[in-house]
């Protein structure tokens, strides 16, 4: 049986990426010509804002203050959860040496980053989520230097709690700073910060182009679209529940995918009369964002059986996939593509977004094809060293040798033999080519 599409999405969601990367590619030009000066004409410009480019332990405090002992209580628990599920993370990765031959010992080593730049939006949205998943990751890491960076609200200046949130995680420095001109900063060491090493954390499409072009620069943990969220779900699941999760992801923004794969056609027409009904009692601009997204960008589909289902949802590759299907465990060890899963309606996207410790800064537009989330291997270089014995060394500088002048590279071929020549002075080496 074919995919059936009761509701095929019109746009892709896909920002227009032409004149986005002529305005990023512009303003990086300046700022990286006209240093500390240029970054702040940028930040007055966009933010609006002329309080403290770097905030002081005091402007800290202060921001402190404002947050309330509920707020800070729930901020604490999500962080500590974000950060034991981060330390497990850093125990399954360790140093290591082992003899590869006789006389011959390689090892590797786990090196955090020195210097980490953490972006925390806070547009529409103050993303305190985001603080805590990138500062806390890059902590436990044990990254020397973490910068958080958020975008000030006008006048007010950075969202007390994101302060608040990144102070406790462990920030050394928050930049009140937005968009391209805080990415650069970070990147070029500008106020005083030290040259990140990282830029991590989710932003709009002048953020995302930002690190884009950056990269190679300095390293990033991801290049991000708009968010994405697929539901899997046979016709056995709450349609409520599916239909309130679809909308409670639409909701970030207008071009945000939600996609529904069913068995079921009675659940799948059930969830799309109930979707458009939930939309319009949400208030504001989340109504409006999560209109636009169910209009343009949502798709419902009917697969003949959960193996067809699966492979719908693999094709897709969605940044949050959750499943609300009979047998848990057959879609844990079948599916393959997604940045973070949720298995069963006891849990959703949106815990996982705030609170449960799994990271929420992941592969959008079909990279968790590739690449997962953000965690704390993200801030770790894994290298590798190695030393040997004379004799241990002997077999390996012969295979060079040979190899080496196969290849044509004589040199490569020399730092082998001159080795052998000088430990074995009485012994015939056959070092030419073999072909």
């Amino acid at each position: 049986m074919a995919r059936t599409y009761l509701k095929k999405a019109p746009r892709t969601a896909q920002t227009d990426a032409t004149e986005t990367q002529g305005i990023v590619r512009g303003i990086l030009t300046e700022i990286r010509e006209g240093g500390d000066a240029k970054a702040q004409e940028y930040a007055d410009k966009f933010d609006n804002y002329s309080g403290p480019t770097l905030l002081t332990q005091d402007d800290i405090d202060a921001a402190s203050v404002k947050v309330s002992q509920k707020l800070k209580d729930d901020i604490q628990f999500a962080h500590d959860n974000v950060r034991r599920f981060a330390e497990a993370q850093k125990a399954s990765s360790s140093d290591f040496e082992m003899e590869i031959q006789p006389g011959l010992i390689a090892g590797q080593r786990i090196i955090p980053v020195n210097a980490a730049g953490c972006y925390a939006p806070g547009g529409r949205y103050s993303h305190v989520a985001s603080a805590m998943m990138t500062v806390t990751t890059a902590s436990v890491a044990g990254v020397q230097h973490i910068t958080a960076c958020s975008p000030p609200q006008g006048e007010e200046g950075v969202s007390p709690a994101i302060i608040y949130a990144a102070n406790l995680c462990g920030a050394h420095k928050i930049l009140s700073m937005g968009g391209v001109q805080g990415v650069a900063a970070m990147t070029y060491g500008l106020f005083g910060l030290p040259k990140a090493d990282i830029i991590v954390g989710p932003g709009n499409q002048f953020v995302a182009e930002a690190k884009r072009q950056l990269f190679g620069q300095v390293g990033i943990d991801m290049i991000a679209g708009p968010t994405d969220s697929l539901i899997l779900a046979d016709g056995n699941a709450d349609a409520e529940i599916v239909a309130v999760d679809l909308v409670s992801q639409a909701e970030h923004g207008y071009n945000s995918p939600v996609w529904l794969v069913t068995d079921s056609t009675d659940l799948a027409q059930k969830v799309m009369t109930r979707v458009p009904e939930l939309i319009e009692d949400l208030p504001g601009l989340n109504r409006d964002n999560a209109f636009a997204a169910w209009r343009d960008y949502a798709e419902v589909i009917v697969c003949a059986d959960r193996e067809e289902m699966a492979a719908c949802s693999d094709e897709y590759a969605p940044e949050h996939l959750t499943v609300q299907a009979a047998d848990l465990d057959w879609w844990l060890n079948r599916l393959t593509c997604y940045g973070s899963l949720f298995l069963g309606e006891e849990t959703t996207v949106s815990y996982g977004d705030k609170a449960s410790g799994t990271n929420h800064v992941l592969p959008t537009s079909g990279s968790a094809r590739y690449t997962g989330g953000l965690s704390v291997h993200k801030y770790m270089k894994t290298v590798t060293w190695q030393r040997a014995t004379r004799d241990g060394a002997k077999r390996v500088a012969e295979a060079t040798a040979r190899i080496s002048r196969l290849e044509g590279m004589e040199g490569h071929a020399r730092a082998a033999d001159v080795r052998l020549h000088k430990y074995f002075p009485t012994e015939n080496f056959d070092l030419s080519a073999q072909d």
